[in-house]
Formats: structure tokens, C-alpha cells, sequence
């Protein structure tokens, strides 16, 4: 990644949201931003950032608290224990030893969205969606919302009905967060009722 210049991102963030509106948190995706550079990110007004991998998030988190930070990337069941100390959100709980690590190592704050596979797509991370009353009771700690990453496709509109999708799912179990849209088509996202988009190369570039 080329280095960032704060400007660029600060004129990026509000275009992002001028088209989201103001409901809408934006979350600066930093898998493939360097240590170095997520100062940048907070000169630019970021706020709220999310990382893929714990070890990163570990080093980040560290260095930065002045940024919000979630966990957004596949949660291994032998990082929970990791992860949890440096966030406010975990994005991406989606199997049992995830839910029996929570219980072992959450605490009364600890707060997840449930990873949903909306498409039921085979070998795709996330909950089946007729599992997921089950998977939400079986939870130890506090679900606040759902996430998920539909099928790909080059037009943002193919994702429109999975986002919908998902946006029911969340309004039948009463859960308020919903993480869905990233670069590619956070502003139809916003439309079906994202609460959270996590936006990477939309901001940087």
C-alpha cells in the first residue's frame, strides 16, 4: 500500500459519508494498513477502526487507543482469548469453540455480532440462517447484532436482496447492529439498514 496522506483520507471519509448518512458508522478497514500508518487514520477524523488478523490488532490497538477498534476478521476459537481485551466488538462469531471460548473468556461487557452465511454458499464462514435462533441462545455473552459478506458480484445491487436478508434476521431477533457493505457496495448497504460498513480501499485511495 502506498503511504496515506491524511487529507486524501479526510476527503474520502466524508464523501463515504455524505452517501451513508449520519446513522451509519464507518469503520476503516486496516488489514493492509501498515503500524506506521494508522496515525494517519486519526489525523484524517477516523474514529473507528477494525482489524482482520489478532496479532495486528494486538500491535494496533496497542499503539493507537485513541481509535475505537473492532475485531472483523475469522475468529479462531484460540484467539478469543486475545482479542477480546483490545475491543468493543467482535464482527465475526460463527462455530461452537467460538461460542465455548466467549464462555471461558468473555466478560459481562463482552459484546459479539453473529456472522451470518445469508447465501448458504459452501465452504463460506458464518451461521446458516435456520441455525441461527439456536446459535443466539446458545451464546454466552451479549449479541448485539449480525454480520455477514454476500456473494461476490461486480454490481453493488446484486447484494441488495442479502443485505435485505439479513436486515430481517436481525429485526426477528430484536438485535440493533448490522456490519454488512464494504468498499465495493456500502452505499446499498446503507440503504437496506446497515448500521456499520467497513470500508478499506473506498478510504485510501
Amino acid at each position: 500500500m502506498a503511504p496515506l496522506d491524511a487529507e486524501r483520507v479526510r476527503a474520502n471519509l466524508a464523501e463515504v459519508r455524505a452517501e451513508v448518512g449520519d446513522g451509519v458508522e464507518i469503520l476503516a478497514a486496516t488489514k493492509y494498513v501498515p503500524l506506521e500508518q494508522i496515525g494517519v487514520l486519526a489525523d484524517a477524523g477516523i474514529t473507528l477502526a477494525g482489524e482482520n488478523r489478532a496479532q495486528d490488532l494486538e500491535a494496533k490497538a496497542a499503539a493507537h487507543p485513541e481509535l475505537t477498534w473492532d475485531f472483523i476478521g475469522r475468529l479462531q476459537s484460540r484467539k478469543v482469548k486475545q482479542v477480546l481485551p483490545h475491543v468493543r466488538y467482535v464482527h465475526s462469531v460463527a462455530s461452537e469453540s467460538a461460542l465455548e471460548q466467549l464462555g471461558r473468556h468473555g466478560a459481562p461487557e463482552t459484546k459479539v455480532l453473529v456472522q451470518v452465511n445469508v447465501a448458504r454458499e459452501e465452504g463460506k464462514g458464518g451461521v446458516d440462517p435456520r441455525d441461527l435462533p439456536a446459535f443466539l441462545d446458545r451464546s454466552p455473552v451479549e449479541v448485539v447484532g449480525l454480520m455477514t459478506m454476500p456473494p461476490a458480484a461486480e454490481d453493488p445491487e446484486d447484494s441488495r436482496r442479502w443485505f435485505a436478508a439479513l436486515r430481517e434476521l436481525a429485526s426477528r431477533h430484536g438485535l440493533r447492529e448490522l456490519s454488512m457493505g464494504t468498499s465495493q457496495d456500502y452505499a446499498v448497504a446503507a440503504q437496506e439498514g446497515a448500521t456499520i460498513v467497513r470500508i478499506g480501499s473506498r478510504l485510501y485511495t
